[in-house]
């Protein structure tokens, strides 16, 4: 396995810890949810009105009690999921409202686009997991979207999957419904089946909906990836120093929020932070500061000795073009090699979170592929993998073509790309080239095509189709929040 690089010093680790901790005491955090204030309140925090101001101790106290690796359970144990150490979890997009077609078209994404995202997640070789919020389907209701949102996981894929962070009621029912899945509740409170993505509110906030869902999925067991978005520049400040300090703020005051609930809690620090574009004012995820930011993260989560989340295949552009190659194999290889392991946006997403694309997704896809299998380094366990003896066979000025050694070790030593070209530029390449976007089509076109969703007991099936239409029925009698 390659060796995870770092971006900071032990000493400038130091430095924005300290500066994070005094953000933490002199200033503090608002959680607009009472519940959570008065979690705080009865651990000794001052809480004037919904603004916590946090002791040293007790925060550092807590973030000692998350653990340090935690199992994902999926219905398939092959696909069982081990956050922390050295370990990477790829998954697609999260929560983009639109779909980016060929011809520079913008469309709404739909349940169709849904499902569909879930099943290329489902078919890859390089995604872990399928996700989350794939795409925001807005042809369903925003009421209850979230349980088709759960039930396509379900029935399309058996890897893992992410629950809802609209709010608490909303996140208990993506874990009843997950707990449907593993036969009952005991049973994933035992062995965490769900993980949730929460979200601050940059600068030093949490609002009521990510916090009901956070204290959800932490009376029950389940991870949550807390993490924060500094728009550096904007909603930060424009030193780099400056907003790592104020996302580490907001990551830890997060986790104690769940270690305070219930210790031992799985959390991931996560971060998403990056920079405002100063001509336009928008968020910029494709460029070195972002990954800077996601490198320092993965430092930091070390520090504490809790997984990491960070970006992914990440871009500013508006189509799947050589910057949108560019900045995401950028964003995506600091990722996975500065040590993050909770790896969301690995494939799909442009245009600063709100967009995805099926042709991106292929390409992004093979982009994992390969650099999964950088990761992987040299293997130079045995003479098999030393090669001398056929070194030795093939001799000065031979080839390796047509010996045995070479077709037993391709296949598991070469990464082999079905996106890629590599054709020979010559009169035959010319005349059968098809343009990059229309080969990602045809691709993807034709997994989902050929891809046949795992089956699920019928019992099971039944239980969870009649939870989720009761759960629509009732849905508008129920409270917010």
């Amino acid at each position: 396995m390659i060796p995870q690089y770092n971006v900071l010093t032990e000493k400038e680790i130091r430095i924005i810890h300290d500066n994070s901790m005094r953000i933490l005491e002199e200033i503090g955090v608002v959680f607009e949810y009472e519940p959570a204030c008065e979690v705080f309140r009865k651990k000794g925090m001052k809480v004037d009105d919904n603004r916590v101001y946090f002791k040293r101790g007790f925060v550092e106290e807590m973030v000692k009690c998350a653990p340090a690796e935690f199992t994902l359970h999926a219905r398939n144990p092959k696909h069982n999921l081990v956050c922390g150490g050295n370990n990477v979890i790829y998954m697609p997009g999260y929560g983009a409202p639109f779909i980016l077609e060929p011809g520079r078209k913008k469309r709404n994404a739909t349940k169709k686009d849904y499902d569909n995202f879930v099943k290329l997640a489902g078919a890859s070789r390089h995604l872990h997991m399928t996700g989350g919020n794939v795409v925001e389907p807005t042809d369903l209701p925003e009421s209850t979207r979230h349980l088709q949102m759960t039930l396509s996981h379900i029935l399309n894929s058996d890897k893992c999957f992410m629950g809802s962070s609209l709010g608490y009621h909303n996140a208990m029912d993506t874990i009843e419904m997950t707990a449907i899945l593993h036969g009952r509740m005991e049973v994933i409170r035992k062995k965490p089946a769900l993980i949730c993505l929460i979200n601050s509110l940059t600068p030093l906030k949490f609002d009521a909906r990510m916090l009901g869902a956070q204290m959800a999925y932490a009376e029950t067991g389940q991870a949550v990836v807390i993490a924060s978005l500094v728009m550096s520049g904007s909603t930060g400040p424009a030193t780099l120093a400056g907003a790592l300090s104020l996302q580490n703020a907001e990551v830890l005051a997060g986790i104690a929020l769940s270690q305070a609930i219930n210790p031992g809690t799985p959390v991931v620090y996560g971060s998403t932070s990056a920079i405002a574009d100063m001509k336009s004012i928008l968020l910029s995820i494709g460029n070195p500061e972002g990954a800077l930011f996601t490198s320092a993260s993965a430092q930091l989560a070390r520090w504490y000795g809790v997984p990491s989340r960070g970006g992914g295949g990440l871009s500013d552009s508006k189509e799947a073009d050589i910057q949108a190659g560019y900045e995401s194999m950028m964003t995506l290889f600091a990722a996975s090699l500065s040590g993050i392991n909770f790896v969301l946006h690995t494939a799909g997403i442009l245009q600063f979170f709100s967009a995805m694309s099926y042709e991106k997704f292929i390409v992004d896809d093979e982009m994992a592929g390969m650099i999964l299998r950088y990761r992987e380094g040299f293997d130079t366990s045995d003479e098999e993998k030393l090669a001398f003896d056929v070194i030795r066979d093939v001799g000065p000025g031979g080839n390796f073509l047509t010996a045995e050694h070479t077709v037993m070790n391709f296949r598991e030593e070469f990464f082999l790309p079905v996106f890629a070209d590599k054709a020979q530029f010559d009169d035959n390449w010319t005349a059968s080239y098809t343009a990059p976007e229309m080969r990602a089509r045809k691709i993807w076109q034709e997994r989902l095509a050929s891809y046949t969703p795992p089956a699920l007991d019928a019992g099971i099936r039944e239980n969870l189709e009649a939870f989720t239409a009761k759960r629509e029925r009732d849905i508008l009698k129920r409270p917010e929040g």
